[in-house]
C-alpha cells in the first residue's frame, strides 16, 4: 500500500476545504466577529496541506482500491478534526463534543451538542452549515475534478469507495464531468431553495444556512426551535419540497438538467413518493385525531415531519416526540425508509426495501413452485445475485451497527427509546430520534466517551458500513 498515495490525496482535499473554510472567515468580517482566530488556524491548515502536497508534488497518483478506501476513512477523521478546531477557538465545549459537532456535521447527521444555538456567532452558525453543504454531496466528489486530471482511473475508484448506490456507466463518460455536473445540479437547488426561502419570510443569512442544511439533508438550523421559528406556510412547504428532492437520487436530478425526465420515473423515486404520501396522510389522520388541529394544519407538518425523516434531513417544525403512540410509531416507519440511494440522505435507501421485499417474495414463490426460475427485476432489470447478497449483507450490517449502537446507550443507563431511535438517528444519519434525543432535545447531556463512540457511529452511517468494517477483515492489510 502506497502511503505517498494516501497523504498526496488527503493534502489535496485539506487544501481545498481549508479554501472553502474562507467563506466562514467573510461571514465573521461582515458581521464584525473576532475572525481573526479562525483566520490563523484556517492558514495553518491550509499551509500544511499545502506543505504535504509541494513535497508529494512529484509523486505520480495510482490509486488502487485498498488505497481509495482508507482514503475515504482517514478523509471523515480529518475533517472531523479540521471542523472541529472553530468550535474549540469560539465556544466552550470539549474536544470530544466539537469533534462530535463536526461529524455530525459532514456527516449530515445534524445532531448538536449546543442547547443554545442562536448564542453562537454568525461565523460558527454558517460553518455547521457550510459543513453539512460540503458533506452532503461528498467531500470525494469534491476531489474528483482535481483527482481525474491526475490519474482518472484512481479518482474513479475513489468515487466507487464513497458513493455506493451511484451507477457511474449512466451518468456520463468522463468521471470528472459527472462531478462537475453533479455540483452544478447542487449549486443549483441549493440556491432555488434559498431564494424561495428568502421570498417568504427569512433573512438572507437564514435563507442560505436552511439551504444549505435543506438540500444537504443535514438538518443544522439556525434557531433554537428548528424551522418550528418560523410560522409562514411558504417556508414549510418549500422546505417540505426541497428535502423531497434532495432525497432523489441526484441523478435522476441530472438526467432531468440534460432534459431527460427518465430518472424521476424508476421504481425507487415512486416508491419513495409514494411512501412519503401514503405516511403523511396517515400522520396528518393520527394528529387530527389527538390535537384537534385542522386537517390542513395536520397535513402541513406532518408532510414536513415525514420529508424530514424519510430524507434523514432531521429539521421539526413542532415536538413530534409529544404526539401520541400511533403517530410515533408512523414516524419511526419514515425513519427506517431513508433517501433515494445516489441522494443527499442518509438510512437505510428506498432501492434496498423494494429489493429485500422483492427477493423475499421471490423465495416465497420458489417455495411453491421449487422448479421455477425466479429472477428479481428492478426497472425491468434483472438484478445480478451480486447485488442481491450485497443488498442483504448491508441490511444486516446496518441493524448490526444500529443494535450495537443501541445496546452500549442502553448499558449505560439510558431509557429503551432513547437508545433505539437514538442508535437510528446516529447510523441512519437523521440527527434528532425519539424521548431524551428528541426534536427538541440535544446530545450535550451525554460523555465526552459516548460523543466519540456517537461519531464513530455516524461515519459508519455515512460509509454505509461496508467501507468501514473492510478495515476489520485481515485481508485488506495484507500485501497485494
Amino acid at each position: 500500500m502506497d502511503y505517498k498515495n494516501i497523504a498526496k490525496i488527503l493534502s489535496i482535499i485539506g487544501v481545498t476545504v481549508s479554501l472553502i473554510f474562507l467563506f466562514d472567515i467573510a461571514i465573521g468580517i461582515i458581521y464584525k466577529e473576532n475572525y481573526l482566530k479562525f483566520l490563523l488556524y484556517d492558514m495553518l491548515f491550509f499551509s500544511i496541506n499545502l506543505l504535504i502536497w509541494l513535497f508529494l508534488k512529484k509523486h505520480k497518483l495510482n490509486l488502487k482500491i485498498k488505497e481509495s478506501i482508507l482514503v475515504v476513512n482517514l478523509l471523515w477523521l480529518l475533517l472531523g478534526v479540521a471542523g472541529a478546531l472553530p468550535f474549540l477557538l469560539y465556544t466552550d465545549v470539549s474536544a470530544a463534543s466539537a469533534f462530535f459537532e463536526a461529524i455530525s456535521g459532514f456527516t449530515t447527521t445534524g445532531a448538536t451538542v449546543y442547547t443554545d444555538i442562536e448564542a453562537l456567532p454568525h461565523m460558527i452558525l454558517f460553518h455547521r452549515s457550510l459543513m453539512h453543504w460540503l458533506g452532503g454531496l461528498g467531500v470525494i466528489v469534491l476531489g474528483i475534478g482535481l483527482l481525474s486530471m491526475i490519474n482518472p482511473t484512481g479518482s474513479l475508484s475513489l468515487f466507487k469507495a464513497e458513493s455506493t448506490g451511484v451507477q457511474l456507466e449512466k451518468i456520463t463518460p468522463k468521471i470528472k464531468d459527472t462531478a462537475l455536473s453533479l455540483w452544478l445540479v447542487y449549486f443549483v437547488l441549493t440556491f432555488v431553495d434559498m431564494l424561495f426561502l428568502k421570498f417568504f419570510g427569512m433573512d438572507w443569512f437564514d435563507a442560505i444556512n436552511h439551504a444549505f442544511s435543506t438540500i444537504s439533508t443535514g438538518g443544522f438550523s439556525t434557531k433554537n426551535s428548528s424551522m418550528g421559528y418560523f410560522t409562514q406556510d411558504g417556508i414549510i412547504w418549500t422546505t417540505t419540497i426541497f428535502m423531497l428532492l434532495a432525497g432523489i437520487n441526484f441523478l435522476a436530478h441530472l438526467k432531468f438538467y440534460h432534459k431527460d425526465i427518465s430518472g424521476y420515473k424508476s421504481e425507487e423515486v415512486r416508491w419513495y413518493l409514494l411512501i412519503f404520501l401514503a405516511l403523511s396522510l396517515a400522520l396528518s389522520i393520527a394528529h387530527v385525531d389527538i390535537s384537534g388541529d385542522s386537517f390542513y394544519d395536520a397535513l402541513k407538518h406532518s408532510s414536513f415531519t415525514i420529508a424530514s425523516v424519510m430524507t434523514t434531513t432531521g429539521f421539526a417544525t413542532i415536538d413530534y416526540g409529544s404526539w401520541s403512540h400511533l403517530a410515533i410509531a408512523i414516524i419511526f416507519v419514515g425513519l427506517l425508509m431513508g433517501g433515494n440511494a445516489g441522494s443527499t440522505a442518509g438510512g437505510i435507501k428506498t432501492i434496498r426495501h423494494v429489493i429485500i421485499f422483492k427477493t423475499l417474495g421471490s423465495e416465497l414463490r420458489r417455495i411453491l413452485h421449487p422448479n421455477t426460475i425466479i429472477s428479481v427485476f428492478i426497472d425491468g432489470v434483472k438484478q445480478k445475485e451480486r447485488i442481491l447478497s450485497s443488498t442483504f449483507g448491508f441490511f444486516v450490517l446496518f441493524m448490526m451497527s444500529v443494535g450495537v449502537v443501541t445496546i452500549y446507550i442502553y448499558a449505560r443507563g439510558y431509557d429503551a427509546m432513547s437508545s433505539i431511535s437514538g442508535a437510528f438517528a446516529l447510523v441512519g444519519n437523521v440527527g434528532p430520534g425519539f424521548s431524551l434525543v428528541g426534536p427538541s432535545d440535544n446530545f450535550s447531556f451525554f460523555s465526552d466517551f459516548d460523543k466519540l463512540f456517537f461519531s464513530f457511529a455516524m461515519i459508519v452511517g455515512r460509509l454505509e458500513c461496508y467501507t468501514v468494517f473492510v478495515l476489520l477483515s485481515s485481508s485488506f492489510w495484507k500485501k497485494f
